[in-house]
């Protein structure tokens, strides 16, 4: 507790005595101000994402604090030095030019009998029947006003003003000053007095915040970090945590926390809580992140386990399978900035010439035996695809067959409409087709799977060499977060007809990642993988059969 009072002294400088001095007055009973007490939101995800970031910070304010006798205003050019004071008393930061009513509604709420003001104050009937400290943005006169001690710490021009405040320790009070300066206080700031000694914050514990690299939710983001959050900046033009691997790896440090997402960015992506959860996952891909494409090129073999006639995936054992796709997918590495993963692509369901006891002109492979294989391609870094060949029964029921390997982050799933076969129709007499209804039901299902058991998106392959295999391809759904759509070019024999399907295919198709297939026998003369990365657009994944 301070022992005396300034008198007569504006804070605007550094708070000293003036040169004519004058009579402190005797000592009076200590008036500590009660601590600021943190509200650690529901459990969970707690959305703040307003997109004025004044009233963002407010909404913050709400979530996150019970009470506060304290409050920091920050006027224009004077977020950062706001920032650190509000973190360093464990209080919140609001935006001085918030609207009248809801900051007065607010300070209300929070008790907030005494504000700390830095730079232009906000209208007069919010600071009614309040304290109010004008505090000049320097060491000194904080230390004279606050009783805390900052160091500085200068945020370069190009450097990331929410970094800054999000590694602002309260232990170890920083004041963040801006390379170029901040601004002059207002010179006729009223005289002020010192803040009552403030009684420690009781912050909360198992709280994370979530916010984009944007300068403008800065006291937001203050406010969390004082309610005692860690906070983790994410990119604002892509937001979503599945990317960095450095968020994976935060969130999966914090799996238990609870999650706090400021911002209109983060208000506005899709799915946000999934994608949260399945970040906590800590699962990365092999180049980092939970997202396929566009960081990483997909290189796979092609065929079934044991059946060499079906493609070159079944010519060899798993042990020889898992270095021949590694061959195939090292021969790209030079050739892309991409991160190169190889894959199997497992046919799963094999087409076929007779009804069999089902009468569906499908044989179903043994589950058991696919997850073998697909999971021995997640212990060496590798992805897998379950193919499937239906014949007259549909996609959905026999993708449930493997629902276990489905399960697995690193599987996916492809269709192969030449083998789904209408009514009446049989297998080598007629080329099959789906429609976009039966699609759009896959893709049901997976999103279903990947919400159910916190998975990263799924991969979904639709093979096609004819246009009329996909009936209605405006109609398949190309938005959805947890499934990847990727159209795969499956034409075979001389290159300029490959080129011309390839061409045709992608000629009025929805927006989808793609995929081109080398025949080993077939192709004349099969493309080698420089002349493959010359197809255009650069493929997604390559398929070798």
């Amino acid at each position: 507790m301070r022992s005396k009072r300034m008198c007569g002294v504006g804070l605007g400088v550094a708070l000293v005595l003036s040169a004519a001095g004058c009579a402190a007055p005797e000592p009076g009973p200590p008036q500590n101000l009660s601590a600021p007490v943190a509200r650690p939101p529901a459990d969970g995800l707690t959305m703040l994402g307003d997109a004025d970031p004044a009233a963002g910070a407010v909404d913050a304010s709400a979530a996150l604090f019970e009470a506060s006798p304290v409050v920091v205003l920050a006027g224009s050019g004077f977020e950062l030095s706001a920032a650190s004071v509000a973190v360093a008393l464990g209080v919140p930061a609001l935006p001085a030019d918030a609207d009248p009513d809801v900051l007065s509604t607010e300070l209300d709420r929070l008790g907030a009998d005494h504000v700390v003001l830095l730079g232009e104050g906000p209208a007069e009937t919010v600071l009614e029947g309040r304290t109010a400290l004008h505090v000049e943005p320097t060491g000194p006169a904080l230390e004279a006003a606050l009783g805390v001690r900052f160091t500085e710490r200068t945020v370069a021009a190009d450097a990331s003003a929410a970094e800054a405040v999000s590694g602002l320790d309260p232990a170890s009070p920083e004041l963040l000053v801006a390379e170029s300066g901040s601004p002059a206080s207002p010179t006729d700031a009223p005289v002020s007095e010192p803040l009552p000694e403030l009684e420690p914050a009781e912050r909360a514990s198992g709280l994370v915040a979530l916010a984009v690299d944007d300068s403008a939710g800065i006291a937001g983001l203050a406010t969390a970090r004082a309610a005692g959050a860690e906070v983790l900046i994410l990119p604002a033009d892509r937001p979503n945590p599945q990317a960095s691997p450095e968020a994976i790896e935060f969130l999966a440090q914090h799996a238990d926390a609870r999650v706090v997402a400021l911002g209109p960015e983060l208000g506005a992506e899709p799915s946000l809580d999934w994608k949260i959860a399945s970040a906590r996952s800590g699962l990365q891909l092999p180049g980092g992140g939970q997202l396929l494409f566009p960081a990483h090129m997909m290189v796979a073999i092609y065929g079934t386990p044991g059946a060499p006639v079906l493609g070159v995936l079944g010519e060899q054992d798993l042990p020889a399978s898992i270095e021949r796709a590694r061959r195939h997918a090292a021969a790209f590495d030079e050739l892309t900035d991409k991160t190169v993963l190889p894959a199997f692509e497992l046919i799963a369901t094999v087409a076929s010439s007779s009804a069999g006891s089902d009468k569906n002109y499908s044989n179903e492979l043994d589950p058991a035996g696919m997850l073998e294989w697909a999971e021995a391609a997640g212990e060496a870094g590798m992805y897998a695809i379950l193919d499937l060949q239906p014949g007259h029964t549909d996609f959905v029921s026999q993708a449930k067959l493997y629902e276990e390997s489905l399960r697995l982050p690193w599987v996916g799933l492809a269709l192969d409409p030449e083998w789904r076969l209408g009514p009446g129709e049989k297998h080598m007499v007629h080329i099959g087709s789906v429609g976009s209804a039966e699609v759009n039901a896959v893709q049901d299902y997976l999103t279903e799977l990947v919400r159910a058991h916190d998975l990263p998106p799924k991969l979904l392959v639709l093979h096609q060499f004819r246009n009329d295999m996909i009936e209605d391809r405006a109609g398949i759904e190309t938005d959805r977060p947890e499934v990847t759509v990727l159209i795969h070019a499956d034409g075979q024999g001389s290159q300029p007809e490959k080129q011309a399907t390839w061409q045709r295919l992608r000629t009025d198709a929805p927006d989808v990642a793609w995929g081109w297939k080398n025949f080993y026998d077939e192709d004349a003369p099969m493309l080698d993988p420089e002349q493959t990365m010359m197809v255009e657009p650069v493929p997604d994944l390559i398929t070798y059969q």
